[in-house]
């Protein structure tokens, strides 16, 4: 087994993920999870060591988005960088779909994925911006 840079997996991993994120599928968001696991961003850190700390991470995402009534997330993969055997960095833009079928930009973030038999898992988010 090797890290993963085959776009197609990549991009649907992050498909997965996104139907998952924008509708409150918390059982499938917290399967995309390596445990333990990190979340950084500018001001804050944390961490996980549990499948309900995920869970609990992600509970008040669904309503911000059903409140700005985004209906769809879709990751644009920027750039894949294999990190080692089976580590790869992706960098990810998600672009927002709302309820009017407009496109609303998203945020940019870096994954670190971990390579298993069952496909990729976030072992590491950093919110790039």
């Amino acid at each position: 087994m090797r890290a993963s840079t085959d776009l197609d997996m990549l991009a649907d991993f992050f498909d997965r993920y996104g139907v998952a994120l924008t509708g409150g599928d918390l059982p499938a968001l917290t399967g995309c999870y390596a445990l333990p696991g990190l979340v950084v961003a500018d001001t804050y850190s944390f961490s996980f060591t549990s499948l309900a700390a995920v869970a609990l991470s992600f509970v008040g995402a669904a309503p911000d988005y059903q409140e700005r009534e985004l209906i769809a997330a879709h990751a644009l993969i920027e750039d894949v960088a294999p990190v080692s055997a089976l580590l790869t960095m992706v960098a990810v833009e998600w672009e927002f779909l709302d309820s009017r079928g407009e496109r609303v930009p998203g945020e940019h973030y870096r994954y670190l994925l971990r390579t298993t038999d069952a496909g990729p898992i976030i072992c590491t988010v950093v919110r790039t911006g």
